[in-house]
């Protein structure tokens, strides 16, 4: 279900009768046609196990199912919306940048630390980023929020990108994480933001970054 941009801050989605797509609760200003907005409690399209994992990590952001036909403008919170279009692949994001994503795609969880053992930890913890992310995988369009606007950098074999982790917004694609510093355990601990670490991503596909170290 493709999003059409109307500016940087609202989006318009297409709503046709047989399929569904899931928002973020109060991100909808407005509506033409017969669309109907109800609270999702079995967690999105991966069901009443996948609402479970993200409650027992934190990730549990109320959705709203929204069937119709008609189309619907979100918006949330004046912040910026990036409009991320999937082919089959996985993208990681958190819960509370979501705010619309077509309902085709399976949600999950996924715990940061499987990725980049101990330090994906540590990313969370010190970081404030949450140890489990939301995955949306398959074919369809996600729409994310983000402070002061987003860029997109492509990750390739011998070609990492590092990322302020306040400025991380989601990635994609076949990408390991981990935290890279150079200062010490001593100097590290209490920091929670600032170039003294980065997030270290390497592999094959995409990151998304905002031009701000701001959290939503």
């Amino acid at each position: 279900m493709p999003f059409r941009e109307i500016n940087s801050k609202m989006v318009e989605a297409t709503v046709v009768p047989g399929q569904k797509m899931f928002s973020q609760r109060g991100a909808m200003l407005a509506y033409r046609g017969e669309v109907s907005f109800t609270p999702n409690i079995q967690g999105g399209q991966g069901g009443v196990m996948s609402m479970i994992g993200r409650r027992m990590a934190n990730e549990a952001t109320p959705l709203m199912t929204v069937e119709g036909n008609g189309t619907v403008m979100f918006g949330h919170g004046g912040h910026h919306i990036q409009v991320i279009n999937l082919a089959g692949d996985t993208l990681y994001v958190e819960a509370d940048r979501l705010l619309a994503f077509d309902g085709a795609l399976q949600q999950g969880t996924m715990f940061m630390g499987s990725q980049g053992g101990v330090m994906g930890m540590v990313r969370g913890q010190v970081t404030g980023q949450g140890l489990f992310t939301t995955t949306l995988k398959g074919h369809g369009a996600v729409a994310v929020m983000a402070h002061g606007g987003v860029i997109e950098l492509p990750i390739a074999p011998g070609r990492d990108v590092h990322v302020d982790p306040q400025a991380y917004v989601a990635h994609h694609g076949d990408v390991r994480n981990k935290l890279s510093t150079a200062l010490g355990w001593r100097e590290m601990v209490g920091r929670g933001s600032g170039e003294g670490f980065q997030l270290e991503l390497s592999g094959s596909g995409a990151v998304y970054v905002q031009a701000s170290e701001e959290k939503l």
